[in-house]
């Protein structure tokens, strides 16, 4: 029985993976938006609007507050040609299937925030698509 539910289970996302996932959610979005290395306020304010309108706003985490690391942490995949490793890495850490179909959707809102779709861009929605849609 025990390992029926946590098959169950296995993709439900409870409060203490939430963050986690909350997290994972930001860094995709941010690489979605630093992918043509382009930042705009549209696009930041997508992902904050994205970030407040599902609830992911709580005591525990907050876009404004993890916006530094997250942004960190994309450059360097960026930079060191890990974008594959750190796609991997958001892949595992979102467990919630609520959230996972929900991510292509939002990462077309920020490539189209700022009404300028590049190739760069174009190819990470392919990219993200093919794990998240």
């Amino acid at each position: 029985m025990n390992q029926r539910l946590a098959e169950l289970y296995n993709h439900v996302a409870v409060h203490a993976t939430a963050d986690r996932e909350h997290e994972a959610a930001v860094e995709l979005l941010l690489l979605v938006m630093l992918a043509d290395h382009h930042v705009s306020e549209a696009e930041v304010d997508e992902i904050r609007s994205i970030s407040a309108d599902s609830g992911w706003e709580t005591a525990t985490f907050s876009f404004d507050q993890y916006l530094g690391v997250a942004a960190s942490k994309v450059r360097a995949a960026l930079e060191d040609d890990a974008v594959e490793a750190l796609l991997d890495d958001i892949d595992g850490r979102v467990a919630s299937s609520v959230l996972r179909s929900a991510l292509f959707s939002a990462a077309r809102d920020v490539a189209g925030a700022d009404h300028d779709l590049d190739a760069a861009e174009e190819s990470l929605l392919g990219q993200i698509a093919a794990r998240f849609d």
